[in-house]
C-alpha cells in the first residue's frame, strides 16, 4: 500500500509540473505587455548615418592616408568660400619641423635659417615657391616659402619651420599628415585670407661677400750688373 501511495504522489508532482509554466515565462510575458498596455512599441534601428537629412558635411578634408608620400593626386580643396575656385592638391605625406638646432644656419638657397619666419623645406620645389600647408588633422592651414632642401625620411614631403608647424598644431603631435598646394597666382586663398601679390614676390637673397681685388704689383726695375774684374 505504502508502494501505491509514493507511485500516485510522484505522478501527481510530474503532472503538476507539466501543467505550470516556468517563473521565467511568466516574467517575460509581464514585460512584453507592459510597452502593448501603454501604446509604445520598440523602432528598429535604422541602417543609414546618423546625420540630419539635408546637414552639411562635416569636414571637406581630404581622408588620411598612413602611407608614404603621394604625388599628382589630382584632388583639389575647397575652403568653402562662395566664388573661390578649388586648389589643386600636388602632394600629401607627413610633415615635420625644425627649430632651434638649426637656427641661424645656412640653408640650401643661402640664407640663415629663422626658425620664426614662415619657411619650409622641399626636396623638389623651386626656392621662393609659396606652399599652403593644410593639416588632414585639423584643416587648418599655412603659407610658407621654400627655402631649404628636405626632408629625406621616406614618407615626409615637408619639413615646416618652427613657427609654421605651430600654426597648424604640428609641434605638439610630431609627425602629421599634411597636403601641399602651390600658391602661383594673386587671390588665392591659404588660412581663410587672399594671398597678395606682393606674398608672391621672390624673396631678396643676401648678397654675397665681394672678393678683394689685389691691386698689381709693380714691376721691377731690371738692374745690370757689370762682370767683375779679373785681378
Amino acid at each position: 500500500m505504502r508502494g501505491l501511495r509514493a507511485v500516485a504522489v510522484a505522478v501527481s508532482c510530474v503532472l503538476a509540473g507539466c501543467t505550470m509554466p516556468p517563473a521565467t515565462q511568466e516574467k517575460d510575458a509581464d514585460t512584453a505587455a507592459a510597452p502593448a498596455a501603454s501604446g509604445k512599441r520598440l523602432q528598429p534601428l535604422g541602417r543609414g548615418l546618423a546625420v540630419p537629412p539635408g546637414a552639411a558635411p562635416r569636414s571637406a578634408v581630404p581622408s588620411v592616408r598612413y602611407d608614404l608620400a603621394v604625388s599628382g593626386t589630382g584632388e583639389s580643396l575647397d575652403d568653402g568660400v562662395p566664388g573661390d575656385e578649388p586648389r589643386e592638391i600636388f602632394e600629401r605625406g607627413g610633415a615635420s619641423w625644425y627649430g632651434i638646432q638649426f637656427h641661424q644656419r645656412k640653408t640650401a638657397n643661402g640664407e640663415r635659417f629663422d626658425m620664426g619666419a614662415m619657411t619650409a623645406a622641399h626636396k623638389t620645389l623651386p626656392f621662393n615657391t609659396r606652399v599652403c600647408v593644410r593639416s588632414l588633422v585639423n584643416g587648418s592651414e599655412v603659407l610658407v616659402r621654400v627655402n631649404d632642401r628636405g626632408p629625406f625620411t621616406p614618407g615626409r614631403i615637408i619639413d615646416l619651420s618652427r613657427a609654421a608647424a605651430d600654426r597648424i598644431g604640428l609641434t605638439s603631435m610630431g609627425i602629421k599628415q599634411v597636403a601641399l598646394s602651390v600658391i602661383d597666382r594673386e587671390g588665392m586663398r591659404c588660412g581663410g585670407q587672399a594671398v597678395a601679390a606682393e606674398d608672391l614676390q621672390p624673396a631678396l637673397l643676401p648678397e654675397a661677400p665681394t672678393s678683394r681685388v689685389r691691386a698689381p704689383a709693380p714691376a721691377r726695375k731690371r738692374v745690370l750688373v757689370p762682370p767683375r774684374k779679373r785681378r
